[in-house]
């Protein structure tokens, strides 16, 4: 027993809890850790990276693409605060992360160098925050940090001073106070409403004339009961940002992602609806939907104090999103509104012709849109995406329309640029046998991006699949306004040309560069069959407008505090809708 230190009773906890791997910036006041983990025979293994905030969005980026608890490592001071960033994302998206920290102070409080409250620091993004005083309760602590990880679904925080992670363990008894067995990958418990509220749900649903189904990230694994329950109810359905990975977006009656960065169609869907059932959905992007009073509503969520946050619910319902939308579908008969149906086709048919036309706009020297159509036809079965922030969101939630094998992931909530490259690297660490595509623009590639090539040109001899394809956007536009926002008779600041595909060349990657539309789609065909990861650049036109979809009836938002007014306005409104004709207002 004197062989073991704390830090290998922490390499033990993370192997009971079937961590693969942890990321992290080695540093003094975590070494021992380090060490630890380099002695384990990568189980788990440890992941450096370039700085401590992609190492934080490498950890949430492996909670989201494989569903496990991610695990960050840093130190105590400005290594610590670096981590912040990727674990807001964590918590706001709503994805199980724990953060180690080791800590390494001496002399009185408040006088030693590189000395910040790690309590207060972490207060806010961590519900749980403790030290370990004593090598003794390492386990204890970590495991009680990992329940509440995934039980919360939520990043939790570990500090380990250095002299704990040193000092030898002496016998660990299982009755001793603070001792406690973990429980790796016990199933969270089965949530499902009450039968009455199940039974108002499908009543509110079945009596509905224009259904419209918004779906969220917390949709996920639900795909074959929602597209049911559509068809059913002869719905169209949109999604957030976030759930546009969940349905096959090449249903007749997707209308696409809600939003600021979405279509006309789902936007359309929002306006002419009379019922609305929210599913799995937190999205912010409240403008775009229906006017208060104009919908009745059914909110399906796991976290009941999600319920109503975004929009007034008439009927909440409490639960798992497969299990609750199996029980409503038991409930609700089968009475479709082929007419209401027949309109959303329309729309969304009319909307997936214009936005082929839009990638078609000749610009200089590339369409930006025009890159991501071209991709939507060469996406990889079974690949990844990892989108970060910027116009390219806009491109990538418009012009790729995901195929169910395709999983895609970013920073949907916080909304932090740099995200993509980290989480292109955990995705591909979790599965090395699946191809991975990193959809980027210059200015999230200067932040971090060209740090974390090194990264992966580390580690991509050991993939079975050495596919990692990293798209960046070279516009030169540093403005922060977005594409074609640049106000009348000001100039944008223009960002420094890197040459990103020489800068692949150089670390041993491939590296494409591509100025001419015509090329665009071979481009895509060379770096997908190369033999390593590979960076596409592709210098696109800053002036391209993004051209976000006006919300249905906008005039009309904030006029009317009551929800009577707001109906009995949505009912004029509509009186003379010509259903399956004029399509939707």
């Amino acid at each position: 027993m004197a062989d073991r230190t704390g830090a290998d009773l922490v390499v033990e906890r993370l192997r009971a809890w079937r961590v693969p791997r942890a990321f992290g910036c080695p540093a003094p006041a975590i070494a021992p850790v380090v060490a630890a983990l380099d002695a384990s025979g990568g189980d788990p293994e440890f992941i450096p990276a370039r700085h401590e905030e992609t190492a934080a969005f490498m950890a949430t980026g492996h909670a989201k693409f494989t569903g496990e608890i991610g695990v960050c490592l840093a130190t105590q001071g400005p290594n610590a605060v670096h981590l912040l960033n990727g674990l807001y994302d964590a918590k706001l998206d709503s994805k199980p992360v724990v953060a180690i920290i080791g800590e390494d102070v001496s002399g009185p409080l408040g006088a030693a160098h590189e000395e910040i409250g790690l309590s207060r620091l972490f207060g806010d993004v961590c519900q749980f925050v403790r030290y370990a005083r004593a090598p003794e309760q390492v386990p204890a602590v970590l495991d009680q940090a990992f329940r509440t990880a995934a039980a919360t679904r939520s990043p939790t925080c570990v500090v380990l001073p250095r002299e704990v992670q040193l000092a030898p363990v002496r016998e660990l008894l299982p009755q001793a106070a603070g001792i406690l067995s973990a429980t790796p990958g016990e199933p969270l418990a089965r949530v499902l409403p009450h039968d009455g509220d199940l039974a108002a749900a499908a009543s509110v649903l079945s009596t509905g004339q224009r259904v419209a189904i918004l779906v969220g990230q917390g949709a996920h694994g639900a795909a074959d009961e929602i597209v049911a329950l559509a068809d059913r109810l002869g719905a169209g359905v949109a999604t957030s940002l976030l759930g546009k990975p969940v349905l096959d977006e090449r249903l007749p009656f997707h209308t696409g992602v809600l939003g600021e960065v979405g279509t006309t169609a789902a936007a359309q869907l929002m306006g002419s609806c009379d019922t609305l059932l929210l599913v799995g959905t937190n999205d912010p992007w409240t403008d775009y939907l229906p006017v208060p009073g104009q919908a009745r509503t059914v909110q399906i969520d796991i976290d009941g104090r999600r319920i109503g946050a975004r929009y007034p619910v008439d009927v909440p319902l409490v639960g798992d999103a497969v299990e609750t939308l199996r029980a409503l579908l038991t409930r609700v008969p089968g009475r479709r509104h082929q007419q209401w149906r027949g309109v959303v086709e329309g729309s969304v048919d009319r909307w997936r012709a214009e936005v082929a036309e839009r990638a078609a706009v000749p610009a200089e020297p590339i369409n930006p849109q025009l890159v991501l159509q071209e991709l939507g036809t060469r996406l990889p079965r079974r690949g990844a995406l990892a989108v970060d922030v910027g116009s390219v969101l806009y491109w990538y939630a418009r012009h790729l329309a995901l195929p169910p094998e395709v999983t895609a992931q970013l920073c949907g909530t916080l909304g932090s640029m740099g995200c993509a490259l980290p989480y292109a690297v955990a995705a591909k660490l979790a599965r090395p046998d699946r191809p991975v595509v990193a959809l980027l623009g210059d200015g999230a590639m200067q932040l971090n991006g060209l740090a974390e090539l090194i990264t992966v040109a580390h580690h991509w001899p050991q993939w079975r699949d050495p596919r990692l394809v990293v798209l960046v956007l070279n516009n030169r536009d540093q403005s922060g306004r977005g594409a074609g926002r640049t106000p009348p008779g000001e100039s944008a600041d223009r960002r420094p040309d890197v040459p990103y595909a020489g800068w692949a060349r150089l670390l041993g990657l491939h590296g494409v560069r591509v100025d001419r539309p015509e090329l665009v789609g071979p481009a895509w065909d060379e770096v997908l069959a190369a033999d390593r990861p590979s960076v596409l650049e592709a210098i696109v036109d800053p002036a391209v407008p993004l051209d976000p979809p006006e919300p249905a009836l906008a005039d009309l938002r904030g006029l009317f505090a009551d929800g009577d007014a707001a109906r009995r306005v949505r009912e004029r409104t509509l009186a003379n809708l010509a259903v399956g004709a004029d399509g939707l207002v």
